[in-house]
């Protein structure tokens, strides 16, 4: 399922999230959200699971983690 508020390709996630969103996919950032998201005691974690699912995150937390790999600061 794909809501319309979720992406499909990791291009289209890092233009909005850089472009439309304004933020930096730095390392510290992309470190500080996958640690966010991949504790499932976080109340933000909890609602973000329940809006998109399971498999979603984990797909989030992987677009994260390449951000992390490709970023230069």
């Amino acid at each position: 399922m794909t809501s319309p508020h979720t992406f499909s390709e990791f291009a289209y996630w890092r233009d909005t999230i850089t472009g439309r969103c304004g933020l930096t996919l730095s390392r510290a950032y992309c470190e500080e959200r996958i640690h966010a998201l991949s504790d499932p005691a976080v109340t933000t974690t909890k609602s973000f699971t329940a809006t998109y699912g399971e498999d979603y995150l984990k797909q989030v937390i992987g677009w994260f983690r390449r951000a992390q790999e490709e970023a230069t600061s």
